[in-house]
């Protein structure tokens, strides 16, 4: 799987993990020169409490576009050290 926003791939992996429709890529997949800590979180009920990044590329920002669970819920450990994408970034196979 690929992650592509702004025309360039900015994770790859063969070993996402699906969940709830979204591919949450290994932490070491993606690019970490695009992403951008921050101060955002959220509360899923059952994955526990989600952080984002915003991405940049080329001077080009896309607020809060990844996110991740630094310490999911055990029914959701399985995306422990991985980060998802949204708001404009593609999602293709190879």
């Amino acid at each position: 799987m690929q992650a592509i926003w702004n025309d360039q791939v900015i994770a790859h992996s063969d070993h996402t993990v699906l969940l709830e429709g979204n591919h949450y890529f290994p932490a070491d997949d993606v690019d970490p020169s695009v992403l951008e800590k921050s101060e955002t979180t959220s509360i899923c009920p059952w994955k526990g409490e989600a952080y984002y990044y915003t991405l940049e590329i080329d001077g080009e920002r896309n607020e809060d576009a990844a996110w991740y669970y630094p310490e999911p819920k055990p029914e959701a450990a399985k995306i422990r050290g991985h980060i998802a994408f949204w708001n404009g970034v593609e999602i293709v196979e190879e």
